[in-house]
C-alpha cells in the first residue's frame, strides 16, 4: 500500500499550470489582462509558430518594482485581493495570484519591467520555475514578457496542442475580445512577423467591431443602452441580414471580462427568435456592468464562467429588451438591382430517367358501381378509358373483373402514359398559375398541383449534383468582386478546401489583412444570395471537430438549389411553367424538392365529386 505524502512545490506547480494554463492562448489572455490592470493604454501581442515556440507581450503600464518581481512567480501572489472578502468584491482581471507562476512552471519565461520612478529596470528570467537570472537592465516603463518554448518539460501535454495555425487562431480570437472589452485601449496583434491587427485604442466600441469584423458587419448594427438600478447593458445588436451558422459572433463582457454564459445565451438567442431561421445565430457585442456582490466568479479556473444570483432577471432584462429594439426596427435588407434569371435560359436535363416508385401503386382508372343483375348483388367494376370508349378492364385471364378482390393496381396513366412524359404532353393541360406560386395542371381523371419553387430547386439540385460528380460547375466572374473579413481559423479553412470551394464555383483570392476578395461564384447562383451560401460553408467548415468536407459541401448543393430556385409568389407565364415541367420529366426523382418536399400533389376526379357531394362515400 502506497503511503499518503505531500507532494513537491514543482509538482504542485505543474498540477497548478494544467488548470490555468491549457494552450498559448491562456497565456495570452492571463498577460494581457494583467497589462489592462496595469492601466496600460498600449498593448503589443506577437507569437510565433501559433504561440508554442514564442509569445512577446509588451504593454506602458506601471511596471512590476523590482522588489516585487521575484514574489510575482509566487503561487497564490497577488496585489489584486487581500483577504477572502475581497473576492466578494474583486474588480480586476486577474486576481488569482496563479498565473505567473503557472505559466513559469512549463515554460522558459523573461520578464523585463520598469515602474515610473524606478532609475532602471529588471530582467529576470525563470525557467521550468526555477530561477535563471535576476539583473538591472535599461528598459522604458512598462512591462514585457517573452515565453518561450511552452510546454517544454511536459511533452504529454504539449502533444495534445493543435496545430501552429489552430492555436494562433484561439489566440486572435482572444485578442479580439480582449480589444472589444476594451476600445480604449491600443492593442497590435503580430503572427509570424505579420500584422494581424491594429487598433486606434479611441474608445469608440463601433469603430472596434469595423476593424475586427469589417465594414459590412459594422453597417448593419443597432446601438443597445439599458440601465435598470442593479443592471447596464450597452453594446449593439447585428441586425438579422447578419447572421451566423454558429455562436462564435456572440460576444459578452461582464465588468469588462469576457465570459461564456447559457443563460446569457440563452436569452440573446430568445430575443432573437422571431427574426432568425431555425440554427441560425446572432452578431452581437455586449457590455454588462453590475455589483460585485451579484457574480460568483470563482467557478472556474480560467474565470471564463460566471454564476449569477439575479439570473432570472437579467434573462428577462436582456431578452425582452433585444426583442423591443429589434421590433422597432425597418429590417428590411437592401437589394441591389440583378439581372432577372428566367427558366428558359436553364438547358435542359439530359440524366437518364428511371421508373417513378409511387407511380406504381396509383390508377388512372375510375370505378363506377353498378348492379348486377343475374348476381342480385352491388358489385365494381373498373373502367379504363380506351379512345374515348369505357370497357371492362380485363384480369389476367381475360375475363372481367366481377369481384373487388380481382382489380389490380395499375400504373397511374392515360393511354398507359406517364404525367411527366413526353407522350402524354399533348394531353396535360395547364389550366393557370395559382397564387403566383402554384400551377394547376390537368391531366385524365386527376387534376394536379405544382410548387414552382419545389420543382425548380430539384432541377438545380440534380444539375448540380451531376455537374459536381463531373467536376463541371460553372464559374460566374462578377465586377466588381465582394470583400469579405475572415479571421485566422476562417482563413485556414478556405486554404484547407480551397479545391472544393472552386469545385463548388467560387474562386477567391487574399485581399491584404484579414480580407479575401471573391471573384469567382457558381453561376446558378449569380445574382441571387451567393454571399449567403459561401459564409455558412465557412462557418460550418470552422466549426472544431468537423470531419471531411466531401459530405458538408454535397449537403451545401441543395442549399445553393433552394437560393437560385425561382421563388414562390412570383409570377411565371405559361411558357416557362412549361418549359419547368419538362425539365422535372428528365429527372430520376422529380417528385420531392432536396429537402424532402412534394413537388406535385393530386386529387381524382372521382375525390374531387366526393367532395361535391356529387357521389356517395
Amino acid at each position: 500500500m502506497n503511503h499518503i505524502q505531500v507532494l513537491d512545490q514543482n509538482t504542485i506547480n505543474q498540477i497548478a499550470a494544467g488548470e490555468v494554463i491549457e494552450r498559448p492562448a491562456s497565456v495570452v489572455k492571463e498577460l494581457v489582462e494583467n497589462a489592462i490592470d496595469a492601466k496600460a493604454t498600449s498593448i503589443t501581442v506577437e507569437i510565433r509558430e501559433g504561440g508554442i515556440s514564442l509569445i512577446r507581450i509588451t504593454d506602458n503600464g506601471f511596471g512590476i518594482p523590482k522588489d516585487d518581481v521575484r514574489t510575482a512567480f509566487l503561487r497564490h501572489a497577488t496585489s489584486k485581493i487581500r483577504s477572502v472578502e475581497d473576492l466578494l468584491s474583486v474588480s480586476s482581471l486577474g486576481f488569482r495570484g496563479e498565473a505567473l507562476s503557472s505559466i513559469a512552471a512549463v515554460a522558459q519565461v523573461e520578464l523585463v519591467t520598469k515602474t515610473g520612478d524606478a532609475l532602471a529596470g529588471t530582467r529576470y528570467e525563470i525557467h521550468g520555475g526555477k530561477e535563471i537570472a535576476m539583473e538591472s537592465v535599461g528598459c522604458p516603463d512598462g512591462t514585457t514578457f517573452v515565453v518561450r518554448n511552452l510546454f517544454y518539460n511536459t511533452p504529454a501535454r504539449r502533444k495534445f496542442l493543435k496545430t501552429p495555425i489552430t492555436e494562433a487562431g484561439y489566440i486572435e480570437a482572444m485578442i479580439q475580445r480582449l480589444a472589444l472589452s476594451n476600445p480604449d485601449i491600443s492593442i497590435r496583434y503580430i503572427n509570424n512577423g505579420s500584422n494581424k491587427l491594429f487598433t486606434a485604442g479611441n474608445g469608440n466600441l463601433k469603430d472596434m467591431i469595423y476593424h475586427i469584423y469589417g465594414r459590412e458587419t459594422a453597417a448593419e448594427l443597432l446601438p443597445i443602452d439599458i440601465k435598470t438600478e442593479r443592471i447596464a447593458i450597452s453594446g449593439y445588436l447585428g441586425k438579422p441580414s447578419i447572421v451566423r451558422g454558429n455562436r462564435s459572433y456572440e460576444n459578452f463582457f461582464v465588468n469588462g471580462r469576457y465570459i461564456k454564459s447559457p443563460i446569457i445565451s440563452k436569452a440573446v438567442e430568445d430575443g432573437y427568435k422571431n427574426f432568425l431561421m431555425i440554427h441560425k445565430f446572432p452578431f452581437v457585442v455586449l457590455n454588462l456592468t453590475m455589483e460585485s456582490r451579484l457574480l460568483d466568479i470563482n467557478v472556474h479556473p480560467s474565470k471564463m464562467e460566471l454564476r449569477f444570483k439575479n439570473a432570472d432577471e437579467l434573462y428577462q432584462l436582456l431578452s425582452g429588451s433585444i426583442r423591443d429594439a429589434l421590433s422597432h426596427q425597418e429590417l428590411i435588407p437592401e437589394m441591389t438591382e440583378q439581372p432577372e434569371k428566367k427558366l428558359s435560359q436553364i438547358p435542359p436535363m439530359k440524366t437518364k430517367r428511371a421508373p417513378e416508385p409511387f407511380e406504381t401503386i396509383r390508377g388512372s382508372a375510375y370505378i363506377r358501381d353498378f348492379k348486377n343483375p343475374r348476381a342480385g348483388m352491388d358489385e365494381q367494376s373498373v373502367y379504363r378509358a380506351n379512345d374515348g370508349k369505357a370497357e371492362p378492364a380485363r384480369n389476367k385471364t381475360g375475363s372481367a373483373f366481377s369481384r373487388k378482390e380481382d382489380v389490380l393496381p395499375v400504373q397511374e396513366t392515360l393511354f398507359d402514359r406517364k404525367l411527366l412524359s413526353e407522350d402524354a404532353k399533348p394531353n396535360r393541360r395547364i389550366i393557370g398559375q395559382l397564387f403566383r406560386t402554384y400551377w394547376l395542371l390537368e391531366y385524365g381523371d386527376h387534376f394536379y398541383i405544382l410548387d414552382q419553387h419545389a420543382a425548380h430547386e430539384k432541377v438545380l439540385y440534380e444539375k448540380l449534383m451531376r455537374e459536381w460528380k463531373e467536376k463541371t460547375i460553372a464559374s460566374q466572374q462578377i465586377q466588381p468582386p465582394m470583400i469579405l473579413t475572415v479571421n485566422s481559423r476562417e482563413q485556414q479553412a478556405l486554404e484547407d478546401y480551397r479545391d472544393s470551394f472552386y469545385q463548388l464555383g467560387f474562386q477567391f483570392e487574399a485581399y491584404g489583412g484579414n480580407e479575401i476578395c471573391i471573384r469567382g461564384i457558381p453561376a446558378d447562383l449569380y445574382g441571387l444570395r451567393e454571399k449567403e451560401v459561401f459564409i455558412e460553408l465557412l462557418d460550418e467548415l470552422t466549426e472544431a471537430n468537423r470531419p471531411g468536407a466531401g459530405d458538408l459541401l454535397l449537403s451545401k448543393l441543395a442549399s445553393m438549389a433552394c437560393k437560385a430556385a425561382v421563388k414562390g409568389n412570383h409570377r411565371l407565364n405559361e411558357q416557362e411553367a412549361e418549359a419547368l415541367i419538362d425539365q422535372l420529366m428528365q429527372l430520376e426523382n422529380p417528385y420531392h424538392c432536396p429537402h424532402g418536399r412534394p413537388t406535385l400533389i393530386s386529387m381524382s376526379r372521382t375525390e374531387l365529386e366526393r367532395k361535391f357531394k356529387r357521389i356517395q362515400s
